[in-house]
């Protein structure tokens, strides 16, 4: 079952919450790709994630960016959207999901969350880059060390897009969880198996 769902805040967040048949133990929050290439809630990788999370009984909540702001305010819909999934589901029950940009934007907000003592059960990030622009300040790999949920970054070993080898190298060192796939950035015919990679996790720590 499928609900659509305006995000709180300054800024035009629309998603959709993903349910359960039955009760959701949890919620994971999920973020598109880059906006300006197209990246919406229906992104496939999103849905695949989706599917394979309702179908355990854990709610999805994929939701657009607002208006484009150099990656300062989408990092902003991130974290409205995980503060409206916590008053919902709870505090301890919303975990975090992003793909390409959406991954980079996804671990920003979760460091700055934790600074603000918002935890999350879990992150992943799909092939996330190593910076976003200008308009954030820090790098994706300087942030890792602020969060203090348990993290997976899954990424493609054929990845020719995305910055994604500081990001690996970072988490390598922090001892975060690594998923290496022989894939590209888009996950060509692996959107379901990238998907379980991160379902696995989340699912985990529901």
């Amino acid at each position: 079952m499928s609900e659509d769902v305006l995000v709180p805040g300054g800024r035009d967040v629309r998603g959709t919450l993903d349910t359960p048949d039955g009760e959701a133990t949890a919620c994971v929050v999920a973020c598109p790709p880059h906006p300006q290439y197209g990246g919406k809630r229906t992104d496939a990788r999103l849905r695949a994630l989706s599917d394979a999370l309702t179908s355990q009984g854990v709610a999805c909540l994929r939701f657009d960016y607002g208006d484009w702001d150099e990656g300062r305010g989408e990092r902003t819909d991130v974290q409205q959207a995980c503060r409206w999934a916590r008053d919902r589901f709870g505090d301890d029950r919303v975990g975090l999901f992003g793909y390409s940009f959406g991954g980079a934007v996804a671990l920003l907000a979760a460091a700055a969350d934790a600074a603000d003592g918002r935890d999350l059960q879990a992150v992943v990030a799909l092939a996330p880059g190593a910076g976003i622009t200008g308009g954030v300040e820090r790098p994706v790999p300087e942030a890792l060390g602020d969060i203090v949920a348990p993290v997976r970054i899954v990424y493609g070993s054929r990845d020719t897009t995305a910055n994604w080898e500081p990001v690996v190298e970072r988490a390598r060192e922090l001892g975060l969880g690594l998923v290496e796939m022989s894939a590209d950035h888009h996950f060509v015919g692996q959107a379901d198996k990238a998907a379980s990679h991160a379902a696995e996790f989340l699912l985990a720590r529901r």
